[in-house]
């Protein structure tokens, strides 16, 4: 039950804060992401013991032979947790924001999370597409009501995007029901059926083309950039830290396990793809001036490597994976925070304007170095241990693909330190000597995102166990041998 009181929550509270106005709205939502965190870290305590409990079966649509099927393993576990912590920080980051319609903007905020925890959970095929779809379709409006100046045309391609994603998804999903002997979505079903060869090569396309829009992998991350620019900073910390998991999830949940033999065919394709994105856009984010444009690049560069990683066929690359998903998560947000507070302060995104921000604002400088060196995956920051992970694995595979991803490491140290050097260091100007530090709401949710990065960087055992048993099944029985 505790598995969908996950999902009820925000989704109730999105539904009622749609009729509250002023701080009602934000009060409404912070509080209600704050009881989902709770339930969140109650269900990570009984997944020690008993993660059996946190499965909840019941009939849906009897017809069609679909269920509301939703359970926790370790992935699933970890993602949500991930969802928990990070939708009331930013809540706190943005508390003392005025937004039009405050209903709305956080009503959807809370519908958006109720989707990517059921997406999280779902083990019934259609479930898992209505909860796609529910996720993302409170974005789609979040970006076109509040984004920047060209927030329509960029969200229309991002929502064409996506949309065809998703009915490539679906046309799969669909197909495979029907093949079922019992005609049934149920993930077991699914993953238990024998299709053929070529049923897989073609089925693998329709199912990667709709994750790898999502996550997003090259060609398919053109509508990102422009995306996370125009989007207000609070949606793009869930569509950078959180939502682009989903197609890394869609990949290790549904795409390996269900077409085993069809990822073993095409997997030094989507690698292929997945290394071109990740030297194509550290590329582009070291020839940014634009802090957002910077951030969607270096996150495109990132998940790219995690995308090659899960095609490495070993568990070392796919333990790396899930570590660094939550991570990925946990610093990206922190980025947008502190950018989000660059933005707030000086109503400006472009860093050939800053400098010296250090002699005005020390702890958002501070914060901004933790982050930013947690990005490029500093020895004893939580981001190591999940690239040394993917990186060894990739090795074990084909050490030429490792090495040429590697290439990223150092790409990433030139945009990041070039990014602070420019931000923080330097001279001070007539604008950035008018910086206000961090304060209150904003310097607590930052303290905790560093307190994160340093915890999980000297300690990352619990993540490490919390993701063994879903390596270690997907290893064994999603590859062909």
């Amino acid at each position: 039950m505790l598995t969908v009181l996950l999902i009820l929550i925000p989704l109730i509270t999105g539904l009622i804060t749609f009729g509250l106005k002023g701080p009602g709205a934000k009060v409404m939502s912070l509080l209600s992401s704050l009881a989902t965190l709770v339930i969140a870290v109650i269900a990570w305590l009984q997944f020690q013991t008993a993660p059996e409990a946190l499965r909840f079966t019941e009939s849906w649509i009897p017809q069609l032979g679909s269920q509301f099927n939703v359970g926790l393993d370790g992935m699933g576990m970890m993602l949500c947790l991930l969802t928990a912590i990070s939708f009331p920080l930013i809540f706190i980051t943005v508390f003392r924001r005025e937004y039009d319609r405050p209903g709305a903007f956080y009503g959807l905020m809370l519908l958006s999370q109720a989707g990517l925890i059921g997406v999280f959970t779902a083990y019934d095929a259609l479930l898992f597409y209505a909860f796609w779809e529910l996720a993302l379709i409170p974005v789609y409006f979040l970006c076109s009501m509040w984004g920047g100046e060209r927030a329509v045309p960029v969200t229309f391609k991002f929502f064409v995007y996506t949309f065809t994603g998703s009915l490539l998804m679906l046309v799969g999903i669909i197909y495979i029901y029907f093949q079922t002997p019992d005609h049934s979505f149920s993930w077991t079903a699914f993953t238990t059926l024998h299709l053929s060869s070529g049923e897989q090569s073609w089925l693998f396309w329709l199912f990667f083309v709709a994750f790898a829009i999502k996550m997003p992998v090259f060609p398919f991350h053109t509508w990102q950039p422009d995306t996370y620019e125009q989007s207000p900073t609070p949606v793009t910390m869930v569509l950078s830290g959180i939502m682009v998991k989903m197609g890394l999830f869609g990949v290790v949940r549904w795409l390996l396990p269900v077409l085993p033999q069809g990822a073993y065919m095409w997997q030094e394709a989507a690698i292929v793809l997945s290394v071109i994105g990740i030297i194509y856009a550290s590329c582009i984010a070291i020839m940014q001036s634009d802090l957002k444009r910077l951030i969607a690049y270096s996150s495109i560069a990132h998940i790219g490597l995690m995308s090659a990683a899960i095609f490495a066929n070993n568990e070392q690359s796919l333990q790396g994976v899930q570590v660094q998903m939550f991570n990925h998560g946990i610093n990206i947000i922190g980025l947008w925070m502190l950018v989000e507070v660059i933005q707030d302060r000086l109503k400006i995104k472009d860093m050939n304007g800053l400098g010296g921000i250090a002699t005005h604002a020390p702890k958002l400088a501070v914060m901004l170095v933790i982050v930013s060196l947690a990005n490029i995956a500093l020895p004893l920051t939580n981001g190591f241990i999940g690239e040394f992970l993917m990186f060894s694995g990739l090795f074990q595979y084909n050490p030429w693909f490792a090495a040429v991803a590697a290439l990223a490491i150092i790409l990433a140290a030139v945009y990041m330190l070039n990014m602070l050097q420019k931000v923080i260091f330097g001279e001070s100007n007539t604008l950035t000597a008018s910086t206000v530090d961090l304060k209150g709401g904003e310097m607590l949710a930052i303290a905790l995102i560093a307190a994160v990065i340093f915890v999980l960087g000297v300690y990352p055992k619990p993540l490490l166990e919390l993701v063994h048993g879903t390596t270690a099944l997907v290893n064994a029985t999603a590859w062909v041998k």
